[in-house]
């Protein structure tokens, strides 16, 4: 087996051709046979709630916060009926509390409205709660109901770039580009496994090249 090293100086990012991309996607699948999302919840609707406290945090942190959470007020009735003070002492670990106490005690009493305490099953309804972007409703589609989606994360946003997959920055106008590369039904399973590859290997600074499977593929690729 040839060894590879590390380069100290990144390659110009080239468009990945859709062979090649999905070449590298398929290698990546390979890898993370097991991906799935990292969040705990039992419910469509703590889901919906873990993914809004996962903002600037991580997964680790948030499963670390939604026992007590959901322990405590495990529905969207129990939620909008809270006192939003308790909310905030709980939620005060994942970061911007204050803002996220408010938009989940929001969401939850819209759903209870609107919603008869359900949580939808489309994106335009999804994104109609506080709170609620297109990333999230994606999560929740993807996951809870298995309606395809791009979660476009930070990490997915990274990758895209960094595989050749796009070179948009704006995360709709990522999306739009990986919704034309791959498969409807694939989305979810491959924005999951995009985020695994992200917090496992590609990382934001000093990325794996050297252990990567798809190192000869990938246009950014440091391993020479």
């Amino acid at each position: 087996m040839v060894k590879t090293k590390i380069s100290g100086q990144p390659k110009p990012v080239k468009q990945s051709s859709p062979t090649v991309a999905g070449k590298m996607m398929r290698e990546l699948c390979k890898l993370y046979p097991d991906a799935k999302c990292e969040l705990d919840y039992k419910t469509p609707f703590q889901l919906l709630v873990a993914t809004i406290l996962s903002a600037q945090n991580t997964d680790v942190t948030i499963n670390k916060v939604t026992p007590h959470l959901f322990k405590r007020f495990p529905d969207p009735k129990s939620i909008a009926e809270a006192d939003l003070d308790e909310i905030k002492e709980i939620v005060k670990p994942t970061g911007y509390y204050n803002a996220k106490a408010t938009n989940i005690q929001n969401c939850a009493r819209k759903l209870v409205e609107n919603f008869r305490g359900a949580v939808p099953k489309s994106q335009e309804e999804l994104v109609t709660l506080p709170g609620v972007g297109v990333k999230t409703a994606n999560v929740v589609l993807g996951v809870a109901y298995g309606i395809p989606g791009w979660t476009v994360d930070t990490h997915v946003q990274r990758l895209s770039k960094r595989l050749g997959f796009t070179i948009e920055s704006d995360p709709l106008k990522i999306e739009k580009d990986l919704q034309k590369l791959f498969p409807k039904h694939d989305w979810s399973k491959l924005s999951i496994t995009l985020i695994w590859h992200g917090r496992r290997m590609c990382f934001a600074r000093k990325p794996n090249c050297e252990a990567c499977p798809i190192n000869q593929l990938c246009p950014s690729s440091l391993a020479v």
